[in-house]
């Protein structure tokens, strides 16, 4: 695959970049950031190689397969429209667009030119996730009916990306944190999403920005009934805040007992009915950088072993429904 990636505005992104340079089976054939700043700091990190400044020419100049999208989130659905008229496959950092129009179009296209969309859905390929998957389809617990979880981020205001706060770039936390719980929990669990029942997003950390809503949560219902409750805020402490037990701590309850993780944590401890103490099921090792190699399996027309285009579109439209719930973008 000869990819051309446009946009570095976020460190997800260089970590795609990287496992890019690093595959045997992707050519990387243009790197373009046209914010002078950005591509700066792109520069100073020492991962990538720019060679354009300029959208427009990677567009009239570079014979690629697919475009990876990595500008600030206002700009994706744009950007990735114009990949897909173009005729190429996207694979994009979280979330992939802002605006629910814009995934209609997105949609639209890409069945019309039967072209893949791919996402840095990652969260599938740690480790504890996967085995929190087989334990809970094994129905260890049972059937599931509470889903709880937090994806608490640290603010970082500092030293985040200030486009963050600028109005009208940002699309709402919701859509960007929470688009990852929207893929996984079907995931994990093998029960659809049926209703998003409320969602809220408010200010509190972040008061020198008071349109950035930092604050957000929503509750939710599965196909079978099963609630989920979601806190996305960030108002983890921000020097700890993403080695914390509580950064994407999940707790699932079923019928016969409760499965529980975080995101570092090297083991799934499982309590059921009959339990006389807690048990505790080993992670083992992560699949790193899987979403490439799925996204590679679609690009050859295989079955990709586990996340799909349908998939990335599903969780992106569910995370842009609940941000319109919650009235905030």
């Amino acid at each position: 695959m000869r990819l051309a990636f446009i946009g570095f505005r976020h460190g997800h992104v260089m970590g795609l970049y990287r496992g890019a340079i690093e595959h045997p089976k992707v050519q990387v054939v243009a790197a373009c950031e046209d914010d002078p700043q950005a591509a700066a700091a792109a520069r100073a990190g020492g991962v990538v190689k720019l060679t354009h400044d300029s959208v427009d020419r990677v567009f009239s100049d570079v014979d690629c397969d697919a475009i990876a999208v990595g500008d600030y989130f206002a700009r994706r659905g744009e950007l990735t429209i114009r990949a897909l008229e173009a005729g190429k496959h996207i694979i994009a950092d979280k979330p992939l667009c802002t605006r629910l129009d814009e995934l209609d179009r997105i949609e639209q296209l890409a069945a019309a030119k039967k072209k893949s969309i791919g996402c840095l859905l990652d969260l599938r390929d740690h480790a504890v996730y996967r085995t929190m998957r087989r334990l809970i389809r094994e129905a260890s617990i049972g059937e599931v009916h509470t889903v709880l979880f937090t994806a608490q981020h640290p603010l970082n205001l500092a030293s985040r990306p200030a486009w963050y706060f600028e109005p009208g770039k940002h699309g709402g936390t919701i859509n960007d944190i929470g688009v990852h719980a929207f893929d996984f929990v079907p995931w994990l669990t093998g029960l659809g999403w049926r209703e998003i029942t409320a969602a809220r997003c408010w200010n509190a950390k972040a008061r020198e920005f008071p349109h950035f809503h930092d604050c957000a949560q929503f509750m939710a219902v599965l196909d079978n009934g099963a609630g989920v409750l979601a806190d996305l805020s960030y108002l983890a402490p921000d020097t700890l805040g993403y080695k914390l037990p509580h950064y994407w701590h999940l707790l699932v309850h079923g019928t016969r007992g409760l499965a529980e993780m975080n995101l570092f944590a090297k083991e799934v401890t499982v309590i059921k009915d009959g339990s006389a103490e807690p048990e505790k099921h080993p992670a083992g090792e992560d699949r790193t950088r899987g979403y490439i190699e799925d996204y590679l399996q679609e690009l050859r027309g295989e079955k990709p072993a586990d996340l799909t285009s349908a998939d990335c579109l599903r969780a992106s439209r569910l995370a842009l429904e609940a941000q319109a719930v919650a009235g905030d973008s």
